[in-house]
């Protein structure tokens, strides 16, 4: 996709604003579409970030990897992959183990744990075996409600691990890293990046102070990788891609359709909805937004795109809490302003389009042969055709009669889906039509409407 250059000097400048507040003394941003980076500024596209959260996409997409092949169950219990697990007592009498499933969604009932699991990267399988049969505190009852948890997807890198017969971190780099060319991507700070590595930094008494970098360890399934904005742009786009019928060259290492299960709400936090290690939210004018954020001592980050366009922002800074989720996040909704809208009528079914065709010449000149072609049975069976066809006439005299002009506004929500006008001589009408979910679909709504 062409970006126009005005549209990508205003994302600049939302981030040059947002520095200037002081918020963290470097950034690094980008914009992609589905075939990966194609503008990048700040500390540029090749020096690594801690991405933080943003791992959690990788822990995902490397749970339904393992369920695709058959290796795991979405629904197996927690218990099943980590032992310790059942000793920990439970919420109510009637609660059951978390479940995989419920792990990839915040549901599992577990305390919201933002910023102690931060802090937990570097411990032992042994150490999280030993928090974990000591107890845990639950928030809700398992499989009831959201509850952010850090806790859970350390438990989903113990899965990954156990299922894969591999250590967590080699599966992610084999699976997905390697296979995706992301070699700027990596756990620690010996990752080979052009850009080198940026420090992280905590405002103290007025200055930055370095903290020094944790990890790798049993809770490096909840944001442990260090990435450049070029690196995760890639990541990001490939995702994005499984929304674009026409490129299967994009496959990779996870089917479309399993990574737009990831993209997909399966759980409202009662602002916005949760997939498997990404967030969803829907923009009244944009459709789904798909996104995480990211925040390790020193670091924010920040992905989100369009599901629809497949265009979205990368964002990364070196400032603890330095929230670049806000500038990055208006910066997309800027660019998707400034790109022409998606024709959602490109998608329609043939029939239909010949459906529409046929409807109209039926509005214009009545005949029931056309008429039962046309609908399908539960149609007369709602409203005679005698009667329909009456109701229709009356509509057409209300707007004068038509005019001999081509139908206009037209919208459609779904391939099965049209509705458009017709112009009268002294208004006009509204037709709207839904098709039956057959391959010889026929008409099995029919609504003409006057205004």
């Amino acid at each position: 996709m062409t970006i126009p250059a005005a549209l990508l000097t205003d994302l600049d400048a939302r981030f040059s604003d947002y520095l200037a507040t002081g918020r963290a003394p470097g950034a690094a941003w980008g914009v992609f579409d589905r075939s990966g980076l194609v503008h990048a500024d700040g500390d540029g596209r090749d020096r690594a970030y801690r991405i933080a959260s943003c791992t959690k996409s990788f822990t995902a997409a490397a749970v339904l990897a393992l369920r695709d092949e058959g290796a795991l169950a979405l629904d197996d219990p927690i218990t099943r992959w980590v032992p310790a697990f059942a000793s920990v007592p439970l919420p109510t009498a009637t609660s059951t183990p978390p479940t995989v499933a419920q792990l990839l969604t915040m549901s599992g009932g577990l305390a919201t744990d933002n910023p102690w699991g931060d802090r937990q990267e570097s411990i032992t399988d042994d150490e999280l075996d030993a928090l974990v049969a000591a107890g845990l505190g639950f928030d809700t009852v398992p499989g009831t409600a959201f509850a952010y948890s850090n806790l859970g997807y350390a438990l989903l890198g113990r899965v990954v691990q156990e299922a894969a017969g591999a250590p967590f971190r080699s599966v992610i780099r084999r699976r997905f890293l390697d296979p995706l060319g992301l070699v700027h991507t990596g756990w620690d700070a010996t990752v080979e990046a052009p850009g080198g590595i940026a420090p992280g930094l905590h405002a103290r008494d007025g200055r930055w102070e370095e903290l020094p970098f944790s990890g790798p360890g049993a809770f490096s399934a909840i944001g442990g990788l260090f990435s450049t904005v070029e690196d995760l742009a890639h990541w990001a786009g490939w995702l994005a891609s499984a929304f674009d019928p026409s490129l299967p060259a994009l496959g990779g290492p996870l089917s479309a359709a399993s990574r737009r299960e990831l993209q997909q709400i399966h759980r409202f936090d009662g602002v916005r909805g949760y997939g498997y290690g990404l967030a969803v939210d829907v923009h009244p004018g944009h459709g789904p937004l798909v996104a995480h954020s990211g925040g390790y001592p020193g670091f924010s980050a920040r992905m989100r795109w369009s599901a629809e366009q497949g265009v979205g922002v990368v964002a990364f800074a070196n400032g603890t809490y330095a929230n670049v989720a806000e500038p990055a996040d208006a910066a997309l909704v800027a660019l998707l302003d400034g790109l022409p809208r998606r024709d959602r009528l490109a998608e329609l079914w043939p029939l239909t389009r010949a459906a529409q065709q046929a409807a109209t010449a039926l509005i214009r000149s009545w005949s029931d042969a056309d008429a039962e072609r046309l609908l399908a049975m539960n149609v007369a069976m709602d409203e005679p055709l005698e009667r329909r066809r009456a109701q229709i006439e009356r509509a057409v005299a209300a707007v004068g009669g038509l005019r001999e002009a081509p139908a206009f506004a037209e919208r459609s929500v779904a391939p099965s889906h049209l509705e458009w006008r017709l112009s009268g001589v002294t208004g006009s009408l509204r037709v709207v039509i839904e098709m039956t979910p057959l391959a010889e679909a026929t008409v099995q709504t029919f609504r003409v409407t006057v205004g």
